[in-house]
């Protein structure tokens, strides 16, 4: 998008009230959205977006800004505003730029581009009939397919210069069923790193669209979950995001740089059970969060967070890291240009662990199966959680009994990875977006089955004690 001359000379504009750093990170973005309701299309969107922004960093201070004018002009204003923040002599002059080694970890055999529109709609009408006629009670069907490809460049003052090219895929699948003025929904979101591929073979989105059609008339008659405390069995998949929300938080650098976290000072610690593994893995081909580099040009890496119930490290990116003493980990995103960058999780998962998911239902006497969560909200600071359950059982003498429905998991992060006393074989990764101060953010959360000894589950369907 702009020539090496033109970022040496903004780089260096940057620096000239005495920063140590600059960099600029420019987008292209196309990104497109189909969506049936109901069987009829309700939208149909192209978009392209691009811009650049502008970070310079001096010592424990950042700056940044941006701009849709990637002219040599626009991008030279942009710098000296920010520039102003400083009042030193110059530090560091750039001279030459040198590219740096992307092997892409993402294959495309399709990319999206060049699908018909036609093709891509064949498939959400498909996936809407196969819902609908499933059962009157189900009123309102949504598929949707969404589709970008981002073309990233950085060029920064350690004399680097970078391109990525990254492509995502995701559909969207969610059934409405109604009966007696009950109203239940459900939902699955499957995505991935890769081309259209990704629907036609690797996974099969018409099983996927049944369950979505199952799930939400099974739930029409679920019975109003009991409250207490009591262990927990959760299951795999969507599940994880409990750990993400809950522990993937507060091992950011984001906050544990900041002393914001419950985890800070901890590394080489015991913070939860022994049977616990726990990993943030960007080099997974073609997964929803993987990249081959992250938002300041550093290699996606595979990090250990826990190992066997002791904490190895956080997810850092360059400028937290000053304040920690320590290097960037590949850990660093942002949702667009528009944000400035700093740690974030990518396809973040519990290991799996020895015992079956029968094991596991079985040496519980009474509890519940929470086997898909819904949303939820974490305080970083504290570890304190609240989740609901989007399909839940009730565990009677070591087997799944009754369905149940309005459960929530009421806790604490740091107190449930200690209470994690049971970790399935089962892994398996969903596909979800993450909010934080970088902007949202596709990543995978994932786990095995796992045994939580005690929870609070709120619900309405009374107390254990009567």
């Amino acid at each position: 998008m702009i020539s090496k001359s033109i970022a040496l000379k903004v780089l260096n504009i940057a620096l000239a009230t005495g920063a140590d750093f600059s960099e600029i990170y420019l987008e292209e973005t196309t990104s497109n959205s189909l969506s049936l309701e109901n069987g009829q299309v309700e939208t149909s969107t192209s978009n392209l977006s691009y811009g650049a922004g502008i970070r310079i960093l001096n010592k424990l201070q950042s700056v940044y800004g941006y701009t849709n004018d990637v002219s040599l002009k626009g991008l030279s204003a942009l710098a000296e505003s920010l520039s102003k923040s400083f009042n030193e002599p110059r530090k560091v002059t750039v001279t030459t730029l040198k590219k740096g080694r992307v092997n892409n970890i993402h294959l495309i055999e399709r990319p999206f581009n060049e699908v018909p529109t036609s093709e891509k709609m064949a498939l959400l009408k498909d996936a809407n009939d196969i819902i609908r006629n499933y059962d009157k009670r189900l009123v309102r069907v949504q598929t949707m397919l969404m589709d970008n490809d981002k073309k990233v460049y950085i060029f920064n003052s350690n004399g680097k210069e970078f391109r990525d090219d990254r492509q995502r895929g995701r559909m969207a699948f969610v059934a409405l069923a109604a009966e007696n003025g009950k109203i239940e929904t459900s939902f699955e979101g499957p995505g991935a790193s890769s081309g259209f591929e990704f629907f036609t073979k690797t996974i099969d989105y018409k099983a996927k669209a049944l369950e979505v059609a199952k799930s939400a008339i099974k739930l029409l008659h679920a019975a109003p979950c009991p409250s207490g405390k009591m262990p927990v069995v959760i299951g795999n998949g969507f599940g994880g995001v409990i750990f993400h929300e809950a522990c993937g938080h507060p091992l950011e650098a984001t906050s544990v740089a900041k002393k914001l976290s419950v985890f800070t000072d901890k590394v080489g610690q015991q913070i939860a059970n022994p049977v616990v593994t726990a990993i943030d893995d960007g080099t997974i081909p073609n997964a929803w969060g993987s990249g081959t580099i992250d938002d300041e040009g550093h290699k996606t890496q595979k990090n250990v967070l826990i190992k066997n119930g002791i904490l190895q490290q956080y997810l850092v990116d360059d400028f937290n890291g000053r304040r920690m003493g320590v290097k960037g980990n590949g850990a660093t995103r942002r949702q667009s240009y528009k944000y400035e960058p700093t740690s974030r999780m990518s396809n973040t998962y519990i290991d799996n662990g020895h015992s079956t998911p029968e094991e596991i239902i079985g040496a519980t006497k009474f509890g519940l199966y929470a086997k898909s969560l819904g949303g939820g909200s974490v305080d970083p600071a504290t570890g304190d959680f609240n989740f609901s359950v989007s399909e839940a059982y009730m565990i009677r003498d070591g087997k799944v009994a009754e369905q149940v429905k309005g459960a929530t998991l009421i806790g604490n992060g740091a107190d449930i990875l200690k209470k994690i006393d049971m970790v399935g074989n089962d892994l398996l990764r969903a596909q979800g977006m993450c909010g934080s101060v970088s902007g949202s953010i596709p990543v995978d959360v994932g786990q095995p089955t796992i045994r939580v000894s005690e929870i609070t589950v709120g619900g309405q369907g009374g107390s254990l004690n009567g």
